[in-house]
C-alpha cells in the first residue's frame, strides 16, 4: 500500500508555494511603488498590493523593504511589466501578465508552456479584446443580499452577481471606482472576504475531457512560473479538468 507525502515533504511544498506567492507580491509592490511613489496614501495600486501582501501574512518589514528598494532608498532589481497573449487548446484565450528582469528568459518560458500543452503564443492584442478590466469584491454566503445590493448600487457598483449554488455574492465595479465602492461598503458594515482588480472574459468557452485537462495543466504551469504575476483565461472548466 502506497504512502502519501511525509509531513516534512508537505511542509516543504507549502513553504515553496508560499515563497513563490511572496515573490510575486514583492515584485508587484516594487513596480507599483516605482510607478506611483512609495506613499500608499497617494498610490492606489501600491495600496492594493500592500493589502494583498498583508492578507497573505507578509510582515510590514518585508513590505517596507520592497518599497524602499523600488524608490531607490535601498539597492534592488528593476522589473519590467510585460504581457503575453495566446490560445490554449479548444480555442481558449489566455492572457499572461509578467514582471521580469529578463525578457528573453520570460518569453522563452511562456512560449515553452504554450507549446508543451498544445497551445500557441499569439501577438499583442490577439485576445485582450475578449476581456474586460474590473474590480471584484467577494462576499461569503450569508451576507444580507438586499442590503448589500442596495449599498453597492448607491456606492456606484456596475453589477452584483449572486451565485445560487451557495449564495456567495460578488460586487463588480469599474477599475477607477473600485476603492470608493470598497470604502462605501465598509462604512455600511460590509467587509469582503476577497478583493481584486482583475480581467474577466466577456464570454467563457466550455471545454471538456482531455482538452479541459490540457487547458488546466497549461494554466497551472503558467501560474507557477516565477516571472508570471497573473494568468487570465476564458475557459469554463468542468470537474474532469482536474481528474
Amino acid at each position: 500500500m502506497g504512502r502519501g507525502p511525509s509531513i516534512e515533504g508537505r511542509k516543504n511544498a507549502e513553504d515553496s508555494r508560499r515563497g513563490k506567492i511572496f515573490t510575486k507580491l514583492i515584485r508587484e509592490i516594487g513596480v507599483a511603488a516605482r510607478a506611483g511613489g512609495g506613499d500608499p496614501g497617494g498610490n492606489p495600486r501600491l495600496r492594493t498590493a500592500i493589502e494583498k501582501a498583508l492578507s497573505a501574512n507578509m510582515t510590514k518589514d518585508v513590505i517596507e523593504r520592497a518599497i524602499k528598494k523600488a524608490t531607490g532608498e535601498l539597492e534592488g532589481v528593476d522589473y519590467e511589466e510585460i504581457r503575453y497573449e495566446g490560445y490554449a487548446p479548444g480555442g481558449v484565450a489566455v492572457i499572461v501578465d509578467c514582471l521580469t528582469d529578463n525578457k528573453v528568459r520570460t518569453v522563452a518560458d511562456v512560449r515553452h508552456a504554450f507549446g508543451k500543452f498544445g497551445g500557441n503564443l499569439g501577438t499583442d492584442g490577439s485576445v485582450a479584446f475578449l476581456f474586460k478590466k474590473l474590480g471584484v469584491l467577494s462576499f461569503a454566503p450569508g451576507a444580507d443580499e438586499d442590503a448589500l445590493t442596495n449599498a453597492a448600487i448607491e456606492a456606484g457598483a456596475e453589477d452584483i452577481v449572486v451565485y445560487p449554488e451557495d449564495g456567495a455574492i460578488e460586487v463588480l465595479t469599474a477599475p477607477d471606482d473600485f476603492e470608493a465602492v470598497q470604502a462605501a461598503l465598509a462604512a455600511a458594515g460590509f467587509k469582503p472576504g476577497y478583493t481584486e482588480v482583475t480581467y474577466r472574459a466577456d464570454n467563457d468557452i466550455a471545454v471538456e475531457g482531455d482538452t479541459a485537462q490540457q487547458v488546466a495543466k497549461l494554466l497551472g504551469w503558467l501560474e507557477d512560473l516565477d516571472d508570471v504575476q497573473h494568468v487570465y483565461s476564458n475557459a469554463d472548466l468542468g470537474e474532469d479538468a482536474y481528474a
